[in-house]
């Protein structure tokens, strides 16, 4: 029996197509981005976190998008292979771990419900205005993981 490699498929509409379609769209989220850009949070924290929400909700285009960003960024490339195990790999911090955890929190809220303990933990470590900016950037990536995937944006390279 032999393995077939999975194929990406192919875009039902492309990035630049969907940017064309829905400048709106692409408009309202960057400034979205843009917010949470100028919040003050770390750069790098806000790229790890959506790498790892990326790589939960299986959107290849996203994950590549931010992995790029990331190491344009100078985030350790131990960092970034650590993502699967951010729970027990020793290169994250607490403020990371509790972010960490926290988007993964929300991005599998349908599975099960953000607890009062993540929330604990993320308050822990962030302000209230940090906690509000990290939800934030966990919603941005949300919307476009699920844009993205749906439409079968072909990762960058």
């Amino acid at each position: 029996m032999h393995s077939k490699q999975a194929q990406h498929p192919a875009p039902r509409i492309d990035y630049a197509g969907f940017q064309e379609l829905a400048p709106g769209v692409v408009a309202a989220l960057a400034a979205l981005g843009k917010a949470v850009d100028q919040s003050g949070l770390d750069k790098s924290l806000t790229e790890l976190l959506k790498v790892h929400a990326s790589r939960l909700n299986a959107c290849a285009f996203c994950l590549q998008y931010h992995l790029n960003l990331a190491r344009q960024l100078g985030v350790d490339e131990a960092r970034l292979e650590q993502l699967a195990d951010w729970r027990t790999a020793p290169v994250y911090s607490p403020r990371e771990r509790a972010a960490l955890a926290w988007t993964e929190a929300l991005t599998l809220q349908a599975q099960h419900a953000a607890t009062d303990a993540a929330y604990l933990d993320v308050q822990a470590q962030f302000n209230a205005s940090e906690v509000a900016f990290l939800t934030a950037a966990v919603a941005a990536i949300q919307a476009w993981n699920r844009i993205a995937g749906a439409l079968h944006f072909t990762p960058p390279a």
